[in-house]
């Protein structure tokens, strides 16, 4: 290296050449550095950017936001800027110092449309298997889409539009769709219900009036059929033999044993189910058994009546009849026993209770009662065995059931069991049998079985 002499030069220029030399060495370069962070990561508008100035040297400062909100900044650190459209946009920071140093970086950042999965899904025809399911996708600022169809044919799509789905299998289903533009994923659920495979049932609830199954017999029936959309019933032995309603109520009027047949359809399937029900031969006779009527203080207490409703089937205590009073025109028989000992027991008509201890019934009807044959003087006569074999009406039916003074006498337990034999108002006749006299203090009442006509002959 070439050194320079300086030695002819003047003091004062000399010194001059020195400071200008050490001036050039200390002249301090500027170093442009910045980062930047998105809030939450979302490049998808609006984005929020904050930055870091990592620059060195520099006195002075220019920001540049192409596209965003503010554009421009002089400060070191610039605070937020926000983008509020998509594109591809150049942040440029200039620096510079007091030595006339300076340093430009630019970088490119791109600001994505807003990310937003949604889609619907709309059933086809029906929900029937196999049910059909078309697609529609709603969503917005995504390219790359993943869908998932639970129990689903196809059972996943990479297209933006997946076209129809079929699900085959009953019950619930999950479809699932994920989308991305490259930076974010976004994930949405729904779940779609297909209904049962097609199963017909039904049950039948006969008429109170017919439970006996003797004809005529009206039945409702009460349609259970799963997924279905339509019926055809067949009835053997009713005039009503075909019907297409849901719940129909058909009336049978040929005894024997009869096939009731429900086909069900959906429109994709059709299933039958079959099922027999037996009826009888009507014999005017109704059977009640193991009726319990209570002595006067088990009716007072209502712990166990003695007012009893052929037509309804149901015994009434004080407490009943007290809170409803016109209970008292459907009372056919009224039991009426003195006490726990059963030496005075006697059946009596509803309208007349003078010689009991109840309270008068409001529009009673008049019964006619034999409570003992054997001092009856009349005609009319049913022994237990005769009771116990009756299987239709006619024994009933020849009777001439007349209240004589010793016919309505007072009864004790010495015989047992006992037939008593009535007359209603509406001219059916019928009998009693007093098959046992259950102590039990207060509570005491006797246990009947009851055959009587359903209709007067």
């Amino acid at each position: 290296m070439q050194i320079k002499d300086f030695r002819h030069l003047p003091y004062p220029m000399i010194a001059l050449l020195f400071l200008l030399g050490c001036a050039r060495e200390e002249a301090v370069p500027v170093s442009v550095d910045f980062d930047y962070e998105v809030f939450n990561e979302d490049f998808s508008i609006p984005v929020q950017l904050v930055f870091f100035n990592k620059t060195e040297g520099a006195d002075e400062y220019e920001w540049i936001f192409e596209g965003a909100t503010p554009s421009r900044s002089v400060n070191r650190s610039p605070g937020v800027i926000e983008y509020t459209e998509k594109g591809i946009y150049a942040i440029t920071l200039s620096a510079n110092n007091q030595d006339g140093e300076q340093d430009t970086m630019t970088v490119e950042i791109q600001i994505d449309a807003p990310v937003l999965v949604d889609f619907e899904v709309t059933n086809l025809i029906d929900t029937f298997s196999p049910a059909t399911y078309t697609i529609q996708n709603n969503s917005s600022g995504a390219d790359r889409f993943s869908w998932i169809f639970e129990g689903g044919t196809p059972a996943t799509s990479s297209q933006e539009s997946p076209g129809d789905i079929i699900f085959a299998q009953p019950g619930e289903h999950l479809i699932t769709l994920e989308i991305s533009n490259g930076r974010e994923t976004y994930t949405q659920q729904k779940t779609i219900t297909v209904a049962p495979f097609l199963m017909p049932d039904f049950d039948y609830e006969v008429a109170f009036i017919d439970n006996d199954f003797q004809v005529p017999v009206t039945i409702q029936f009460q349609n259970n059929s799963v997924s279905a959309t339509g019926y055809q019933w067949s009835f053997e032995g009713s005039p009503m033999s075909t019907s297409i309603e849901e719940h129909p109520e058909v009336t049978f009027t040929t005894p024997g044993t009869h096939n009731i047949l429900l086909v069900a359809t959906n429109g994709k399937e059709t299933q039958r189910i079959q099922k027999e029900i037996t009826f009888f031969t009507d014999t005017n006779l109704r059977v009640l058994e193991d009726i319990k009527l209570g002595i006067n203080t088990a009716h007072t207490a209502s712990s166990v009546g003695s007012f009893y409703d052929l037509t309804h089937r149901v015994v009434y205590t004080a407490a009943d009849i007290e809170a409803n009073p016109s209970l008292g025109r459907t009372i056919e028989l009224v039991f009426y026993g003195l006490s726990n000992a059963f030496t005075t027991n006697s059946f009596v008509s509803p309208d007349d209770l003078s010689e009991t201890a109840f309270l008068e019934l409001e529009n009673a009807q008049q019964t006619i009662v034999i409570n003992s044959q054997e001092l009856c003087n009349c005609s009319a006569s049913l022994t237990v065995a005769q009771f116990d074999e009756m299987q239709e009406d006619s024994p009933l039916d020849v009777l001439t059931i007349e209240e004589t003074a010793g016919g309505i006498q007072d009864f004790d337990n010495t015989m047992m069991p006992r037939v008593v034999l009535f007359q209603t108002e509406a001219g059916k006749k019928g009998a009693i049998k007093i098959k046992e006299f259950v102590i039990d203090g207060q509570n005491s009442y006797i246990l009947v079985d009851i055959k009587v006509q359903k209709v007067e002959s």
